[in-house]
């Protein structure tokens, strides 16, 4: 049976970029359907069973929409009201798993939860129409637009006509279906210029993907699972190890429950989503810990580029190479105290990932199909080696901002690892919108980069900002009448950056001024006009110091950016007898005079926030 349904926006794949995409989009008036492969919502936090969310050091209070913030600050609030909890004992935000790789750990099932919350006024006001378990098959294009896309579920299809289609799917499901050019894979060094690159090109050089599975320790049970087909190849392949290496190629050794001979944490704790003895001292409430390992890793075979039979083969032996590090564990893995191998006391736990088999609904993927884009993201644009300044290269188009470790994990054909650092990036624009068709948006990981930079965006709330985003800006080019290509290449550029900025999506680093500080909106708008392009002490520190004058050294940039806001080219009178001093209150007033600003709040020298202040009247 084939049903149709209609909307503004379709958003195919309810991945965590997806469901950012449907609040953003409904949120800005706009009628939505979103679908989903499995029965929930969420992708890599949930159905992926990675609820140990990958973000920075600044998280807590910069560097991700205000969406994102509140979806992790829901998270915390069902743990405070389940056991009475609120902080960690140091005073620290509430970590439900302690975990040591996040600072939020969580089970799967809250992440749902919370999602359901946050989508269900929408869907309450008939704006939110979600589909579960549906996957694209075909699509209907004319004249570089999609007209509706057919999803296909046990029960049967339903073609889906909209405005504008989102691919939210985290391996780049509908950009074939669709006609939108793609790349997969490792590009050649030719191609983008990366130092680290192959030679040639190499297409089916994707990274690994893992099932995640969620376990407890009963000390004294013997829960070992039957050993799985094929364990002793997978276990030696792998090989199945607590010891990493380094990035300087020294060995990194764990122990399961204890630390590690050389400091390191226990691996039980990595990616603990409960912590027992947090809510409940007693100790009877057992930990869950999520196991997200190198061992369960698996990256023998593409799952983009292969057949459908050969993806069932591919995943069934993904599947049970997870089961069989699990038995590993159980049985061979040396115990902490050097008594003997295994600890049967390892219990799986199905109904942590909502499974039969105990594995993640899906496979945790890192990497997909990438469009190419109007705009690329190449590693050179935000690694931090050879950089003096405080962030990566400035994207006058950003949409969003993001920050991690260049990350990659062992690929088809290349075992090699990565973990380099990058500079705090932005998100551009232009990486969201495909060459064609026009009416196309990447939402998740399947933007513009190239396999290196993905590496950096496709952890949990720099995904978020790019599904976050790609709805905004649907939305905006229905209220507008254009295309996305018309708004990243023209005057409503700067309407829809504003349009984020007041909507909390911050567009620059300005880890002191976050949304919700008065000065935020004039301070995004300063820096993406060019105001640290000097070279002075705020383009050197991620702090903006509101309270503090202008340095000279980034007074002209300063200067240049207030008339650039304004639409005009001219250059701003710079006092040459004041080099040694701050951007004066005559220079600024005599810019201000240019563009209509209002001088009176200004101090002898001014701070970046009466700067701020006095810019009002533009905005």
């Amino acid at each position: 049976m084939n049903t149709s349904l209609s909307c503004d926006i379709a958003i195919i794949g309810g991945s965590l970029g997806g469901v950012a995409a449907a609040l953003a989009a409904c949120d800005n008036g706009a009628s939505v359907i979103l679908t989903e492969a499995t029965d929930w919502l969420g992708g890599q936090a949930t159905s992926q069973g990675v609820s140990a969310l990958d973000e920075h050091q600044y998280i807590e209070t910069f560097g991700a929409t205000c969406r994102y913030a509140a979806f992790r600050e829901a998270i915390r609030d069902h743990y405070r009201r389940r056991y009475g909890v609120t902080a960690m004992p140091d005073g620290s935000p509430l970590n439900p798993g302690d975990g040591w790789v996040s600072a939020l750990c969580f089970e799967p099932r809250v992440g749902v939860a919370v999602i359901e919350t946050m989508l269900a006024p929408h869907i309450a006001g008939r704006r939110l129409t979600v589909l579960y378990n549906h996957i694209p098959v075909s699509a209907v294009v004319q004249d570089d637009t999609i007209s509706s896309v057919t999803m296909m579920s046990a029960n049967g299809s339903v073609t889906i006509t909209a405005r504008f289609f989102l691919d939210a799917t985290d391996l780049g499901d509908l950009l074939p279906l669709a006609g939108a050019p793609w790349v997969t894979g490792a590009e050649s060094c030719d191609d983008t210029g990366e130092a680290d690159a192959p030679e040639e090109a190499r297409p089916g050089e994707v990274q690994g993907f893992t099932f995640c599975f969620a376990v407890e320790h009963c000390p004294g049970e013997d829960h070992t699972i039957p050993k799985p087909a094929g364990y002793e190849r997978l276990r030696d392949a792998q090989p199945f190890t607590l010891t990493l290496t380094g990035s300087d190629g020294s060995p990194r050794p764990f122990r399961v429950f204890e630390t590690g001979p050389t400091g390191l944490p226990p691996f039980w704790t990595y990616r603990r989503l409960l912590s027992g003895r947090l809510f409940d001292p007693s100790g009877v409430l057992r930990d869950i810990a999520m196991i997200n390992w190198n061992a369960n890793d698996y990256h023998h075979a593409d799952l983009i580029g292969a057949t459908p039979e050969e993806r069932g083969r591919i995943l069934d032996e993904a599947k049970r190479l997870s089961l069989s590090f699990l038995h590993w564990l159980q049985t061979e893995v040396p115990r902490d105290d050097g008594s003997g191998c295994g600890y049967p006391g390892l219990r799986l736990l199905p109904d942590v990932m909502g499974t039969v088999d105990g594995l993640s609904k899906a496979p945790y993927i890192r990497e997909s199909r990438r469009i190419r884009a109007l705009r690329r993201v190449t590693a050179g644009d935000i690694l931090a080696a050879g950089r003096t300044t405080a962030r990566a290269v400035h994207f006058p188009d950003s949409c969003g901002v993001g920050w991690y470790f260049m990350d990659l994990h062992p690929a088809v054909g290349n075992p090699r690892s990565m973990f380099a650092p990058t500079l705090p990036f932005q998100i551009p624009l232009g990486a969201l919108i495909p060459q064609r068709p026009a009416n196309l948006l990447a939402a998740c990981k399947n933007i513009g980069t190239t396999h290196l930079s993905n590496g950096a965006y496709r952890l949990h709330p720099v995904e978020w900002n790019i599904g976050e985003a790609a709805g905004a800006l649907a939305a905006f080019c229905l209220e507008h009448s254009v295309q996305p290509r018309e708004v990243w290449g023209g005057a409503l550029l700067r309407f829809f950056q504003r349009h984020l900025l007041e909507q909390g999506v911050p567009l620059e680093w300005t880890v002191d001024v976050p949304p919700g500080h008065p000065h935020f909106i004039p301070t995004q708008l300063l820096l993406l006009a060019g105001a640290l392009d000097g070279n002075g002490p705020r383009a050197a520190s991620l702090a903006i110091a509101p309270d503090q004058p202008v340095d000279r050294a980034d007074a002209p940039a300063v200067l240049r950016a207030l008339l650039r806001i304004a639409g005009l080219s001219t250059e701003p009178v710079i006092d040459p007898a004041l080099h040694h001093q701050p951007l004066s209150r005559a220079e600024t007033g005599a810019t201000l005079a240019l563009i209509g600003g209002e001088a009176d709040c200004l101090s002898d020298p001014p701070t970046w926030g009466e700067l701020c202040t006095a810019m009002r009247p533009l905005l």
